[in-house]
């Protein structure tokens, strides 16, 4: 049985092997020399290059079979062409192998279905393992960098199957060998289908959120599979399918929902509703009713038409009990259209047109806003919609769906991010250096400095499936393709999303504290809010006790020093006098208290209550509330009364009043009346003053009481406007 088992495992690998001959010749599948040739050629027989490890070498020899080039020759232009800040020593190994590798995968990038061939996913990712280990001595010390054993290792010429076929080299990796952040946000965004740079490590988290933040091949694999089939589906949609939209031309479809009849995409506008088919482009949102024989609506999304989208509820007759929708309107839209995604449990399916409708949404208008035209409106597009992409591939190969900080898609992570307008704005600086035009000794241009002038290279990926944004530019294979990747320098654009990552990972922080120390019902937080404005009800209750004059020496002596401050112009220096000194407190217990935890506010929590207590609780707190509301538009119906002259007498009173009250205002000088405003208050409280100060607040209550408010009327909206 054992032998049989062992014979079908090498029936089943020289089956592979021979299909593997048989389909397409890979660019990795390195020639070996026969034996009667007279003078073997230096690419079939690489020399190992002392500095780089193992697996680094591997991958330098295959980059220079792609090339066509000898690695003596690539390690020579390395040293030669590029300046001496890349070539230190302890940075050597791991530049050069990004100097390989950059020119590599711009080679494969020129061939036709790349993504489907298994030899390239597996040399990517090759060279992020390599990344993280490219020199000896980093090789010793991750023991995690696979080296493959002494037996499985030599070939019948002892040279190491990392120099044979790559066949036998993706035989070496095996599900224990895995990928860190670092090393995918430097190599995968060479790739455009792959990766993007602003949305590289959010793309990182989504693919390994279940392996310990390490990327492992077969996940890797599966998501560029899926990516591929991706594409071809949405070039396959371009045909019959989407005949019936009359697409514009460049308008490519993105995804489509509602095909199934089972779970329709529901159009609600009013209390009416009507299934069919929904469908994103680069320009628009089409709507298809089931069965109808109209012309799909088309709601253009590039037009400035003060355009909103967001969540919303629905329901039928126009309920709002469903959170599964989104809103569209528009200003050349008569009334809100809401598109309800009708799914068993939860609102994923929503949250993802709701992310790709906002994604074209504010990528249109990031291209208002710049006037973007020809090729370069064209790259920022399709930079767009290869996220878009990328988040379908996700959410299809492993159902995750991203949440506010973590999008895969570009211009909604902008959006959200602490300093995403900066990340825009470096977006603008590199998209305003494409051209088309043909750069000479692209090679030194690419790789040893910022280029002056770059290429469409999302635009290029796009027309390369057959997605085609642009016409009458020369995007065919001769076109040489400058990308914004400099070898051992981080761009313009990375600089600026690090800093925002930064703000992000700081805000994430403080929101995590805000949620540990929100507390749950009313007469818990009033007892939070007392102890933490203690200091201030203290201050407070110290000044109404001098008010109230049960202490004369004290309430005299702060009295007139108060009057002697605002007199003399003092009062103006307290409130910096103050600042000053909350500032001087702050910067000593920073200096005294590094390193220390803070002190948790101690809080004596108020008896707990059953939820019907809460329920009386908060009845109680609305109605105090409207209560308030209600007096305060009571107080400005009055107010409009008298300034109306519905009351004479008080309209007579109260005009006499500002007139007096504007000359004083026009001859006494403002600090007097300062001084004689807080000393009126201040000794109302005094024996001989009370008695008339109560009389005067009596009858000032009682002249506003007899003020009528003016007449309020409730005009309800027409009910039968909204339905059709």
């Amino acid at each position: 049985m054992e032998e049989d088992g062992g014979g079908s495992k090498v029936g089943l690998l020289e089956s592979f092997m021979k299909n593997q001959q048989n389909s397409l010749k890979s660019l990795f599948h390195r020639k070996k020399s026969s034996a009667g040739d007279a003078s073997p050629s230096p690419i079939a027989s690489p020399k190992p290059i002392p500095q780089l490890s193992l697996l680094a070498n591997s991958v330098v020899s295959r980059c220079s079979n792609i090339l066509k080039i000898p690695t003596e020759d690539l390690q020579h232009r390395f040293d030669v062409e590029l300046p001496e800040s890349v070539k230190q020593l302890l940075t050597y190994a791991r530049n050069f192998l990004e100097f390989c590798s950059f020119q590599a995968l711009h080679q494969v990038m020129k061939q036709p279905n790349y993504l489907s061939d298994q030899e390239f996913r597996q040399l990517m990712f090759d060279m992020m393992l390599a990344w993280e280990t490219p020199s000896v001595t980093s090789e010793h010390e991750n023991k995690d960098a696979a080296s493959p054993s002494k037996q499985d290792s030599e070939d019948e010429d002892g040279w190491s199957l990392f120099y044979s076929s790559p066949t036998n080299m993706a035989m070496q990796v095996n599900e224990k060998k895995s990928v860190g952040q670092e090393a995918f946000a430097r190599i995968a965004p060479v790739c455009p289908a792959i990766a993007d740079a602003i949305t590289v490590h959010n793309l990182f988290d989504a693919l390994t959120s279940a392996s310990g933040h390490r990327l492992h091949f077969l996940v890797y694999d599966k998501y560029i599979r899926t990516l591929d089939k991706i594409f071809k589906s949405a070039k396959s949609s371009l045909g019959p399918s989407a005949a019936s939209l009359q697409l514009t031309k460049g308008e490519i479809v993105l995804d489509m929902d509602g095909a199934n009849p089972v779970l329709p995409v529901l159009k609600h506008v009013g209390i009416s509703a009507w299934p069919g088919k929904l469908t994103l482009t680069s320009c628009a949102l089409y709507f298809d009713s089931m069965g109808g024989s109209d012309k799909p609506m088309r709601y253009d999304l590039t037009e400035d038409t003060k355009q909103v989208i967001k969540p919303d509820l629905t329901g039928p007759l126009g309920a709002r009990i469903f959170d599964k929708a989104i809103m569209y309107k528009s200003i050349i839209v008569p009334e809100p259209v809401y598109f309800e995604f009708t799914e068993f449990k939860g609102n994923a399916r929503r949250d993802y047109w709701l992310g790709i409708c906002l994604e074209i949404l504010r990528v249109q208008w990031f291209i208002r806003k710049y006037n973007f035209k020809g090729v370069q409106r064209s790259e920022i597009l399709a930079r767009a919609i290869l996220g878009i992409f990328r988040y379908r591939a996700i959410k299809e190969a492993f159902q995750v769906f991203s949440s506010q900080y973590k999008t895969l898609l570009i211009f909604n992570l902008a959006e959200s991010l602490p300093g995403g307008d900066m990340v825009l704005e470096a977006l603008y600086s590199r998209v305003s250096r494409i051209t088309t035009d043909v750069i000479s000794d692209v090679s030194c241009v690419q790789y040893m400095k910022w280029p002056s002038s770059l290429s469409p290279v999302s635009l290029i990926l796009l027309e390369h499936f057959g997605l085609n944004l642009e016409s009458g530019t020369n995007m065919g294979e001769e076109m040489t393709i400058v990308g914004d990747f400099c070898v051992g320098e981080t761009s313009p654009l990375e600089i600026a999303l690090k800093q925002s990552i930064l703000d992000t990972d700081k805000a994430e922080a403080a929101q995590a504290t805000v949620k540990q120390v929100k507390v749950e019902g009313i007469d818990t937080n009033v007892a939070v809010m007392k102890e933490l404005l203690l200091p201030f009800i203290k201050l407070g209750l110290r000044i109404e006790l001098l008010a109230s004059w049960e202490d004369p020496y004290k309430s005299i002596v702060f009295m007139i020093l108060v009057s002697y401050l605002i007199i003399s112009g003092w009062i103006g220096f307290i409130l910096p006098s103050i600042l000053l000194i909350v500032a001087i407190v702050m910067l000593w217990r920073k200096q005294f208290n590094k390193g220390k935890e803070p002190k948790a506010v101690r809080v004596k929590a108020p008896p707990s209550k059953n939820a019907v207590e809460q329920l009386l609780v908060l009845q109680d707190a609305i109605s105090q509330f409207e209560s308030l509301i209600q007096a305060v538009n009571v107080g400005l119906l009055k107010i409009r009364a008298i300034t109306l002259a519905i009351l004479p007498q008080a309209t007579d009173t109260s005009a006499i009043s500002l007139v007096i009250v504007a000359v004083i205002l026009a001859v006494v000088p403002v600090k007097y009346l300062i001084t004689i405003a807080f000393v009126e208050w201040f000794t109302r409280e005094v024996g001989w003053r009370k008695a008339s100060s109560d009389r005067l607040e009596r009858r000032i209550r009682e002249w506003w009481f007899r003020v009528p408010a003016a007449p309020v009327q409730l005009i309800r909206a027409d009910e039968s406007k909204k339905k059709k």
